[in-house]
C-alpha cells in the first residue's frame, strides 16, 4: 500500500484530485452539448415538416377553396403525428387558423410574429405558442404569381427537446464514470512507477540520500562534470574545479565561456562520447571520458570524468605530429591540381608544403613534359617551374631556368632509379655538392641544411623532381619524413600528368581549330572587314566566322557557335563551316541555307546517338578509375576550369554528341546596300550607322541548328547606308558567368557608340578591350564589316523585249559601256556571252528580261528573266544544230552560274579583268579555236 507520507503517495493524491475535477468539467460540457444538439434537431425537424406540408400537392388548392379547414385539418394531423411534431398549423394571411391539434382553436387568431413569412420568407424561432414555449418554423404558401395565400407553422415544444437531452444523460454519466476509472488507473500506475523509482522513500529520506551522494562526489580524486543537453555546466566536483581551474560561478554557465582550451571546450559542448581523449588544460594533459546520460534514465546531457595524464605529454607530441601530417595530406589532395596548368600545379605543391613540412620547395619538370609529351629514354634537361620559401635565391636555380645534372650526380641517380634521396646534412654530402659547386655553396650560405628530393612519377613514368629543403633553424629531415614526402609527391604527380595530357590535347585541338578557321579572308570590295577569335581558357570551343564572296559582287557573312568544347566541337565546327561554303556555292538565300544546315546538324546528332559517340583512347573507360589516384569530381579538370558542364570536358573527349549549334548568316549586296539576314538561335547583330547611332536590328530568331524540327526560318532585310558597320559576334562576347546578356549588350552599345569613325580593326580592338572577361569561359568570335556601295557609274542595266531583233541593240549598248570602262579588250568574249544569254532568255524565258553589267574586281554579266527553269551545260553531238551556247559561255567566262529570285532567275558570268586576250590575236583565229572544240578526232 502507498503511504501518504511517501513521495509516491502524495503524488497519487494530487493526481486523483485533478482527475475528478477534469471528469466533472467534461460531464458538464457534454450535458450542455447534448441539450444544444437536441434543440438543433428540433429546429431541423420543424423546418422539414413545415416545408414538406407547405409544398405538398393540394395544399395551395385547399387554402384557396371555400372551406380550407375541412380540406386541411385531416392532412395536417396525419402529417403532425408522422413527423413527431407537437403542432402543425395552417392559417390564412390574416392570421385565422385553419388547422390545429386542438379543434377548439380552429378559426381563432394566431398571435403576431409571422410578418417575415407574409413577405415570402420562411423563418424559424423559439417563441410562445398556444401549447407552450416551442421551436416554431413558419413557411409561406404562394400562388403562381407569388402572392401569399396561406402559411404553415410547425413546432416542437422546448420541454420535449429537454426530454431528448435527458435520454442521453445515462450515456454521459457512463462516459464520465469510465473516464474517472481510466484516470484513476493511470494515476495509480504513475504512482506505482514513482514508488519503484523512489523506493518508497519519503522526502526526508531522499534528502539524506542526496547529501550522502554529494559527499561521495566531492570526495573522489577524479574530476566529474555533468553537462546539460544545452551545453551548460550543471555540476562539477572539487577535483574537476582544480584540474580545469573553474571559476566559482561556473555551474549553469555554458562550457564555452569558462576559459577552457578550445579542444576541451569543443568536446564538452558537443555532447559526443569520448574515451580517454587527451586534451591540454592549464599546462596539464587530461584524459577525458564522456558518456551521454540519457540512455541510463537521466535527462539529455553528458557525464564527464577527467584524469590527469601529464606524463603522456611526449606521446601526445608524436600523435600531434602524425595528425598534422594527415591534415597536410588532406590539404594537398584538396589544393593540388585545382587547374590543368602544369606551372600552377607545381606552385600549389610548393605552397602546400610550406611551412608545415619544409622551409623551401622547388619543383622542376622534364622538357618533354612541358610540351605535353611523355618522356622516353634517358632523362634530359629539366626546367624549374616553382620555388617557394625564404628566400627564393637560396635555390641553385631560379624559376624558368634550365637544369642539367652532371652524370653520376646524386639527383641524376635519383631520376634514373626513380627513387627518393634523403640528405640529412648537406654540408657533409660531397655527392650533392659535386653537381654544381658554385650553386650548392650559395644554398649553404643561405642557411639551408637538409634535403629530400623525390621524383615525380605517374603511370610508371618520371615527369620531374620535387626538392624539399629545411633551414638550419628547423629540424633536419629524418627517415620517417621520407615516406611522407613520397606520398605528397605521388599526389602531385597525378595532377601534373593530367595537366600534361591536357596540354597535349589542347595543343592538338588548337592546331585543328586554327586549321579549320579561315587563315585570311578572301579579297572583295563590298565590305571592309576585320575579325578576332579568342579561345576559352577552359578549352577550345566551336565558334567560327567566315566571309564568302557571292556572285553579283555580293558577300556572305557568317558567325556560328557549336555547343561544347574540345576536339569534338572543333571538328563539328569544321564540318559546319564546310557545309556553309557548299550551300553558299549554290547561292541559296539565308533562310534556305539555314534550313539545310539545320537538317545536316540533325543528321550529325542522329549518327552520334546511333553509334554512341567516340572515346578518347587515352582516358579511362566508363566505370574505370586511374590506378594512380581515385576518381573525383572536378579534380582532374581544375576548380577554375569553368563552372559549366561544357567548360570542364577534357580536351579530346568526344563521348558526348553535340546537342545543337547556332548560326547567323547575312548576305550584303553593294549594288543597293541591302543586307538580308537570318539566324538560328544566335545573338542578333549590332548596327552602327555613319552618324554613330547604334541599334540591334530585330532579326527573327529560329531554334538552334539541330533543334529546328523543320520549322521555317524567317529573314530580315536592312538597307544600310555606305559606311555603316555591321557587328557580328558569338555569345561569349556579351555573356559570362559574372555578366548577364542584358548587361553585355548595354556595354557593347556603349563601346560601339564611343567613336563612330573607327575602322573595323579599331572597332575590334576597342570592343575586346572593353568587354573581354578576365578569364573567358567561352570562345569569342567577332566580325566587323564596314559597308561600301558600288559606284553608280560602274553599274549598267537594260530592259530587253521578247524579240530576237532586240539582241543587237542591247549588245551594242553593252559594248559601248565596256569601252567607257576601258574594257574593250574583253569586248569580243563579252559580246559572245551576252548574245548567248540574251537569246536564251528571249527564247526560253519570260518577261521581265533584264541585262546588268557590274564593273567590280571582275566584269559581271547578269541576264534575268521571269522563269525558274535552269539551263544545263551539255555536250552537243556533231549533228545537233544547237546546244553549244552554254558550252561557249563556260569556256570564255571565268565562272558562271544561276541564282533564283522570288520573281525568276538570274544567269551570271564573271570575267577576269587581267586575262583579256591580247589585241594581236585576230578574230578569225579565235573563231577557229572555238570550232576546233567540236572536232570529232578530239573526242
Amino acid at each position: 500500500m502507498l503511504s501518504v507520507h511517501s513521495v509516491a503517495g502524495q503524488v497519487l493524491a494530487l493526481q486523483l484530485a485533478l482527475v475528478v475535477l477534469l471528469v466533472l468539467a467534461a460531464g458538464v460540457a457534454l450535458a450542455l452539448q447534448a441539450q444544444g444538439a437536441s434543440l438543433a434537431e428540433a429546429e431541423q425537424r420543424s423546418v422539414v415538416a413545415a416545408q414538406a406540408f407547405a409544398h405538398a400537392p393540394g395544399t395551395r388548392a385547399a387554402m384557396q377553396s371555400a372551406d380550407p379547414s375541412a380540406a386541411l385539418q385531416p392532412k395536417a394531423e396525419e402529417a403532425r403525428r408522422e413527423a413527431g411534431l407537437d403542432y402543425l398549423v395552417a392559417f390564412s394571411p390574416s392570421g385565422i387558423r385553419w388547422t390545429h391539434p386542438d379543434p377548439k382553436l380552429i378559426g381563432t387568431h394566431v398571435p403576431g410574429g409571422y410578418g417575415k413569412a407574409l413577405a415570402g420568407k420562411a423563418y424559424t424561432s423559439t417563441s410562445q405558442s398556444a401549447l407552450g414555449r416551442a421551436v416554431d418554423t413558419t413557411v409561406p404558401v404562394t400562388d403562381s404569381r407569388g402572392a401569399v395565400v396561406g402559411l404553415v407553422a410547425a413546432g416542437i415544444k422546448v420541454q420535449r427537446t429537454n426530454e431528448w437531452a435527458l435520454q442521453r444523460l445515462p450515456l454521459l454519466i457512463g462516459s464520465a464514470a469510465g473516464a474517472l476509472v481510466v484516470g484513476t488507473a493511470g494515476a495509480a500506475l504513475v504512482s506505482r512507477r514513482l514508488r519503484r523509482q523512489t523506493r518508497g522513500l519519503d522526502p526526508a529520506e531522499m534528502t539524506r540520500m542526496y547529501d550522502h551522494h554529494d559527499a561521495v562526489l566531492h570526495a573522489v580524486r577524479e574530476g566529474v562534470l555533468i553537462i546539460g543537453g544545452n551545453g551548460r555546466l550543471l555540476l562539477a566536483n572539487d577535483e574537476a574545479r582544480r584540474l580545469l581551474d573553474l571559476p566559482g560561478d561556473a555551474e549553469h554557465r555554458p562550457v564555452t565561456e569558462l576559459g577552457l582550451e578550445p579542444g576541451m571546450a569543443g568536446l564538452l559542448a558537443s555532447g559526443r562520447p569520448a574515451t580517454d581523449e587527451v586534451h591540454p588544460a592549464g599546462g596539464r594533459l587530461l584524459a577525458v571520458n564522456a558518456r551521454p546520460t540519457a540512455p541510463y534514465g537521466g535527462p539529455a546531457g553528458s557525464a564527464v570524468t577527467l584524469r590527469d595524464t601529464t606524463e603522456l605529454q611526449a606521446l601526445t607530441g608524436k600523435a600531434e605530429v602524425a595528425q598534422g601530417r594527415l591534415k597536410l595530406l588532406y590539404d594537398a589532395g584538396m589544393r593540388i591540381g585545382s587547374t590543368l596548368d602544369m606551372a600552377r600545379t607545381a606552385e600549389e605543391l610548393a605552397d602546400v608544403a610550406i611551412p608545415r613540412f619544409a622551409d623551401l620547395v622547388s619543383v622542376e619538370l622534364l622538357e618533354p613534359v612541358l610540351r605535353g609529351d611523355e618522356p622516353a629514354g634517358e632523362h634530359g634537361p629539366m626546367r624549374r617551374l616553382a620555388v617557394r620559401g625564404v628566400p627564393e635565391d637560396s635555390a641553385i636555380y631560379r624559376v624558368g631556368e634550365q637544369i642539367r645534372f652532371a652524370p653520376g650526380a646524386l639527383l641524376t641517380a635519383s631520376l634514373a632509379d626513380s627513387r627518393p634521396v634523403l640528405v640529412r646534412d648537406l654540408r657533409t654530402s660531397p655527392d650533392w655538392r659535386a653537381q654544381d659547386p658554385v650553386g650548392t655553396q650559395r644554398v649553404l650560405d643561405n642557411g639551408i641544411r637538409s634535403l629530400i628530393a623525390v621524383p615525380l612519377r605517374a603511370r610508371g613514368v618520371v615527369l620531374g623532381l620535387v626538392n624539399f629543403w629545411r633551414a638550419e633553424t628547423s629540424d633536419v629531415f629524418e627517415a620517417e619524413d621520407l615516406s611522407f614526402a613520397e606520398e605528397l609527391a605521388a599526389r602531385a604527380a597525378v595532377s601534373i600528368d593530367n595537366a600534361r595530357r591536357f596540354t597535349r590535347e589542347h595543343a592538338t585541338t588548337i592546331t585543328l581549330q586554327r586549321s579549320l578557321l579561315p587563315q585570311t579572308l578572301p579579297a572583295q570590295t563590298a565590305l571592309q572587314v576585320a575579325h578576332r577569335y579568342l579561345p576559352a581558357r577552359a578549352g577550345v570551343g566551336g565558334d567560327w566566322f567566315d566571309l564568302i564572296p557571292l556572285p553579283g559582287a555580293r558577300v556572305a557573312l557568317v558567325v556560328g557557335d557549336v555547343v561544347g568544347h574540345g576536339l569534338h566541337a572543333a571538328a563539328t565546327m569544321g564540318r559546319l563551316r564546310t557545309a556553309v561554303h557548299n550551300f553558299s556555292a549554290l547561292d541559296l538565300p539565308p533562310d534556305e541555307l539555314l534550313g539545310h544546315l539545320d537538317e545536316l546538324v540533325s543528321h550529325i546528332d542522329t549518327a552520334e546517338a546511333r553509334t554512341g559517340g567516340g572515346r578518347d583512347d587515352d582516358a579511362p573507360a566508363a566505370g574505370e578509375e586511374s590506378r594512380e589516384q581515385p576518381a573525383a569530381p572536378d579534380e582532374a579538370y581544375g576548380a577554375d576550369a569553368g563552372a559549366g558542364t561544357d567548360e570542364v570536358l577534357l580536351v579530346g573527349d568526344s563521348s558526348a554528341g553535340i546537342t545543337g549549334a547556332t548560326c547567323l548568316y547575312a548576305i550584303y549586296d553593294p549594288v543597293d546596300g541591302r543586307a538580308t539576314l537570318a539566324r538560328a538561335g544566335h545573338p542578333g547583330p549590332a548596327l552602327v550607322l555613319p552618324d554613330g547611332t547604334v541599334s540591334f536590328p530585330d532579326v527573327p530568331v529560329s531554334p538552334p541548328l539541330g533543334l529546328g524540327g523543320s520549322m521555317p526560318v524567317e529573314t530580315a532585310e536592312l538597307t544600310l547606308p555606305e559606311g555603316s558597320r555591321l557587328v557580328l559576334y558569338t555569345d561569349g562576347l556579351i555573356e559570362d558567368r559574372d555578366r548577364d546578356i542584358d548587361t553585355g549588350l548595354a556595354l557593347l552599345r556603349t563601346t560601339l557608340a564611343d567613336a563612330p569613325d573607327r575602322t573595323p580593326e579599331q572597332t575590334c580592338t576597342a570592343v575586346l578591350d572593353a568587354m573581354l572577361p578576365e578569364r573567358p569561359g567561352d570562345d569569342i568570335a567577332l566580325l566587323v564589316a564596314r559597308t561600301r556601295l558600288l559606284a553608280p557609274d560602274r553599274i549598267a542595266e537594260w530592259d530587253v523585249p521578247s524579240d530576237p531583233a532586240a539582241v543587237g541593240p542591247v549588245r551594242s549598248a553593252c559594248m559601248s559601256t565596256l569601252e567607257s570602262w576601258g574594257l574593250d579588250g574583253i569586248g569580243f568574249t563579252t559580246e559572245l556571252i551576252l548574245s548567248e544569254l540574251i537569246t536564251n532568255a528571249i527564247r526560253y524565258g519570260a518577261q521581265p528580261i533584264r541585262v546588268r553589267l557590274l564593273h567590280d574586281r571582275a566584269l559581271i554579266c547578269e541576264v534575268s528573266d521571269g522563269t525558274s527553269a535552269s539551263p544545263h551545260l551539255r555536250r552537243a553531238a556533231t549533228t545537233d544544230e544547237g546546244g553549244r551556247g552554254l558550252f561557249l559561255v563556260a569556256q570564255f567566262a571565268q565562272r558562271w552560274g544561276t541564282r533564283y529570285t522570288p520573281g525568276g532567275k538570274v544567269i551570271w558570268t564573271e570575267q577576269s579583268l587581267d586575262e583579256a586576250p591580247g589585241p594581236a590575236a585576230p578574230e578569225s583565229d579565235r573563231m577557229d579555236a572555238l570550232l576546233d572544240r567540236w572536232d570529232e578526232s578530239a573526242r
